[in-house]
């Protein structure tokens, strides 16, 4: 009965690092460091904390609640006694072959897919298209395009407690969506003032709040075993939208000239 709130609560970090990284990100653009552009000191300086934070999540977090020196003891074991109540009574071992042969799992990748497309093409390419619609300086992009996330950082909290609180997905999966539609809509038919590019730009990072009510699903209608296949299914096929969305978002950019 928490799935979705707690998983709002660990996905959380992806807005909120897309809250300090962006104004940071364009901090660090509009300076020239030993004869370096700005833009190669923001892939190494960004590049640090992900390779030293991998190290020590390697080392840090367990397989299992027992192992988790970071739980109290008490805490351990009720994570434990839960894990065990929760336990099928038989163990279905799935493989990913079978996963690619579901319906089902076809059916959630392909929603995980179209929302990843659009997605990542927001978070690639929201300061250029923010740039070019406001005449704003690389400092002033990165504060403004602060904004956005913060809107989808509240909007994908809210999402996943009241999903929670109301027992239900589907919905819940999709009303975010429909509202990201919208703020398309709205920044390609109606006027680009600053203000209102932002309002609109913040629309279309909503559909973040989808994340955590639809990762909630496959856990619920799978156990176990079976659970851990088909989520690593649906997020490898998922995350190929990483390399099409930004790519396509490109290359009709470089086609038309424009990004509407």
């Amino acid at each position: 009965e928490d799935r979705a709130k707690a998983t709002g609560n660990f996905m959380a970090a992806i807005p909120v690092s897309l809250i300090i990284g962006s104004p940071v990100a364009g901090w660090i653009l509009s300076h020239n460091w030993f004869m370096i552009e700005g833009w190669r000191w923001l892939f190494f300086l960004e590049g640090i904390p992900a390779i030293l934070l991998g190290t020590v999540a390697f080392s840090f977090l367990t397989d299992w609640p027992p192992q988790a020196r970071w739980l109290r003891i008490e805490q351990r074991q009720w994570i434990s006694q839960k894990l065990e109540q929760e336990k099928p009574l038989s163990r279905q071992l799935i493989t990913v072959g079978q996963a690619l042969r579901s319906r089902t799992v076809l059916l959630l990748a392909s929603a995980a897919f179209l929302q990843y497309l659009v997605g990542y093409s927001v978070i690639f390419w929201l300061p250029t298209i923010l740039k070019n619609q406001s005449g704003f300086s690389d400092l002033q992009v990165g504060l403004f395009g602060a904004v956005p996330y913060v809107v989808a950082l509240f909007a994908m909290l809210f999402n996943g407690w009241h999903s929670d609180k109301s027992r239900e997905r589907r919905w819940h999966a999709t009303f975010p969506l429909f509202i990201g539609a919208a703020g398309f809509l709205c920044v390609i038919s109606l006027p680009s003032l600053n203000v209102m590019t932002v309002t609109f730009l913040s629309l279309i990072c909503v559909p973040m709040a989808f994340l955590p009510v639809f990762w909630a699903i496959p856990t619920e209608i799978l156990s176990g075993s079976k659970a851990a296949v088909v989520v690593g299914t649906i997020n490898a096929l998922a995350s190929l939208a990483g390399f099409a969305g930004p790519y396509a978002s490109g290359y009709l950019r470089t086609k038309t000239a424009s990004f509407r």
